[in-house]
């Protein structure tokens, strides 16, 4: 036999009511099943948790310490069920190195007073695979992952970043019309160097200047300094135009653009608890960051 919460609701109600009558009348038991499990409970403690008299009980020093770990067992649970009701125990969240440091900053308050959050930051194939594999509970990408639950977040359009003199070479350019050799890209496996490769119809070959930059920072801190041509997503163009001197950023005629969108595992079962809010959050903040940029932009 072990020791059941049932028995410790019931050894909480003793001490409230102070009488075995009116402590199963208020857990909505008869006074004989009541007092069964309280002498189950204190067989299997081999303690006497309960001093019987006949108007009145009390409980010994060894019942006093069984009632304080049953309240406390009892307040997890209530805790527990609240948390479950509102789906906000830990959220595990994923965010790809082109996204996380634009979009974050402006979510993480919404996303804080919601759930307690961890974070990890890593490339798309990476965080698709914690993803499956239960690590994380969802994912912000950018390429299309159709074995998932996914919701689009909001259309991010690319913009041209160069010298202002390196620009006013390309106005009016679409992307598959830039020079290969001028054109700057981050190192391999990074989704977003494979899009702009795709816009500009490229391969990695193409590509006179072989940089291996892993962070879209580095990246347009060099083509601020006239190293070349490379295209930077809207969320980015703020951050990235205050933070690297000299880099200039101009629009397409015909803006190519990648869909951020949330990602979750198709077979989780309390998704509907959390995914749509989660969604909803950042759809809203992705929203409110476009448009700024756009009016900053035009």
């Amino acid at each position: 036999m072990r020791i059941t919460l049932r028995q410790l609701s019931y050894l909480i109600a003793l001490e409230r009511h102070r009488s075995f009558s009116r402590a199963a009348e208020a857990v909505h038991v008869t006074q004989p099943a009541l007092s069964m499990q309280i002498r189950e409970l204190e067989t299997e403690l081999g303690l006497s948790l309960i001093e019987r008299r006949p108007r009145d009980i009390r409980l010994t020093r060894a019942g006093r310490m069984v009632l304080a770990r049953a309240e406390a067992i009892e307040a997890e649970l209530r805790a527990l069920q609240a948390e479950a009701r509102r789906g906000q125990g830990s959220l595990n969240l994923g965010v790809i190195p082109t996204i996380a440091p634009y979009l974050l900053p402006r979510a993480l308050p919404a996303l804080r007073a919601s759930a307690a959050l961890r974070l990890r930051e890593a490339r798309t194939e990476a965080l698709l695979a914690d993803l499956n594999a239960g690590r994380i509970d969802a994912a912000i990408i950018a390429t299309p992952a159709p074995e998932c639950h996914e919701v689009p977040l909001g259309e991010d359009r690319f913009l041209l970043a160069g010298t202002p003199a390196l620009l006013a070479q390309n106005r009016g350019l679409a992307p598959d019309a830039l020079d290969p050799g001028a054109l700057l890209l981050l190192d391999e496996g990074h989704c977003l160097a494979d899009q702009a490769l795709a816009l500009c119809g490229l391969t990695r070959a193409a590509q006179s200047v072989d940089l291996g930059a892993s962070s879209l920072s580095t990246l347009c801190g060099l083509v601020g300094q006239g190293m070349g041509l490379t295209l930077v997503p809207e969320i980015a163009a703020s951050v990235e135009s205050r933070a690297a001197p000299g880099l200039a950023l101009m629009r397409f005629a015909q803006e190519p653009a990648r869909t951020l969108r949330l990602v979750g595992r198709k077979d989780s079962p309390d998704a509907a608890l959390w995914f749509e809010p989660l969604a909803q959050t950042l759809r809203a903040v992705c929203a409110d960051l476009l448009a700024e940029v756009r009016k900053e932009f035009p």
